[in-house]
């Protein structure tokens, strides 16, 4: 068993707020494994670039779970088109870091996105352990399903992915559909690619009561409300819900007496270019006065506007998972989805919310009248559904995952001994 990992997150820290820059998903993803991983008795180093010079080189993020700046470039944001020119330093500290303590110190390296993927190989080769990898979200798949106006992935990305793949000792799948992708598109083997949903946090995110929550959030007791959060950039389509509302509103006018539609995240990726474009396609619409545009909140925050939404809606245009799905219907609250990825399992079809084939607008507001006529039915499905997925059941196969990589690597060098190994008897025998 692991006594230690190497946690790479190159591009966003996971003591970032998600929804907005490029904290989301994978965000939570790491805080929330890392955790339990030091529960379970596992150090975790989670290393991050540092983009403001303010920050402590070394942050205790919990118990067992220690969050390192690496100084890697400019002290500021940078885009992660200009990141892969970073890679060579932030290597470079990684491996310093590792070099500070006895031969031996990290038994994994589990590297999120394939920026980080690229460090890990090095660390991988260096340290003589295994390399787990997982992609979050692959270029050749983005680029299928472009949103309009969004920018392809460079080809760089999709050189570095393939070699990350050809790489990794394990690669970890949200759902089997990724894991086709990685095995179709990549030519990943099919026996190194585990399917780990990520979970939810199941007491955070739990029913509540609807009204109360209203409350809290200012939202008027009768409403009508619709939410969407998220990033807002192109490829989490956040104009959708908006058309699908001037939709409604268009089959039913006296429906804007009560419909709130709440947008929360902000501008991100491509949406930078333009960060006011959600607010001017609200006027265009003529929605303006039925949504509200609301920064990214905290888990606890967030969990309120989840109770207290009727409907959640999810329209991207591709998703390897999905979290925001399950963090609503974990609350009670059923979704509409998009049809697409990861959303296919994070959301089930007629039971715990609707999916949407195709981008009709005129479709997304037929599946969230449909939804609001099955509200209560479709909630408690959506609760069942989520208690499906938990970060312990995820943490539980990322240590068997470790395991059975560290297992392998040892086994496939009988007659070799560790790197790590030999390290510890020249430092022994220099000592002497």
């Amino acid at each position: 068993m692991p006594r230690r990992v190497a946690t790479l997150s190159v591009h966003t820290s996971p003591l970032e707020q998600p929804g907005a820059g490029d904290a989301g998903g994978m965000n939570v993803y790491v805080v929330e494994v890392s955790r339990r991983l030091a529960a379970r008795g596992i150090a975790v180093d989670v290393f991050t670039r540092a983009t403001s010079s303010e920050q402590p080189p070394v942050v205790e993020m919990a118990p067992g779970v220690t969050v390192r700046h690496v100084s890697a470039g400019p002290f500021e944001g940078l885009g992660k088109q200009e990141l892969p020119a970073q890679m060579c330093a932030f290597t470079a500290a990684v491996l310093r870091e590792e070099a500070q303590h006895e031969p031996g110190h990290f038994d994994v390296v589990h590297s999120h996105y394939w920026l980080s993927g690229q460090v890990g190989w090095l660390a991988r080769d260096r340290w003589g352990v295994p390399l787990v990898h997982s992609a979050h979200t692959l270029a050749k798949v983005k680029n299928a399903a472009l949103a309009e106006g969004d920018e392809p992935e460079p080809r760089a990305r999709v050189i570095g992915e393939e070699q990350v793949v050809a790489e990794a000792d394990r690669l970890v799948a949200n759902t089997a559909e990724e894991a086709r992708q990685l095995v179709d598109f990549y030519g990943a083997d099919p026996r190194r690619t585990l399917v780990i949903p990520p979970g939810v946090d199941l007491q955070v995110f739990r029913p509540g009561d609807q009204q109360r929550a209203r409350q809290r959030i200012g939202v008027p007791a009768d409403a009508v409300v619709l939410l969407f959060v998220g990033r807002i950039q192109p490829l989490k389509a956040p104009d959708m819900l908006l058309h699908a509302a001037a939709r409604m509103l268009a089959d039913d006018p006296a429906l804007r007496a009560r419909l709130q539609v709440l947008v929360v995240g902000a501008p991100s990726g491509s949406g930078l270019a333009e960060p006011q474009r959600l607010q001017e396609l609200a006027v265009a619409l003529g929605v303006t006065d039925v949504v509200r545009f609301l920064p990214p909140q905290r888990p606890e925050r967030l969990a309120d506007h989840y109770r207290a939404a009727d409907v959640t809606v999810v329209p991207s245009h591709n998703e390897s998972f999905g979290l925001v799905a399950l963090e609503a219907q974990a609350c009670g609250t059923p979704v509409v989805a998009a049809a697409v990825g990861g959303l296919c399992t994070a959301v089930d079809d007629g039971v715990s919310g609707l999916l949407v084939p195709g981008r009709d607008p005129a479709d997304y507001a037929a599946a969230i009248r449909r939804v609001m006529v099955r509200r209560q039915l479709l909630g408690a499905g959506a609760r069942r559904h989520a208690t499906a997925f938990s970060w312990d059941r995820t943490t539980d196969a990322l240590v068997d995952g470790y395991a059975a990589a560290m297992a392998e690597m040892r086994a496939a060098r009988p007659l070799l001994r560790p790197a790590a190994e030999l390290r510890r008897s020249a430092v022994g025998l220099l000592g002497r």
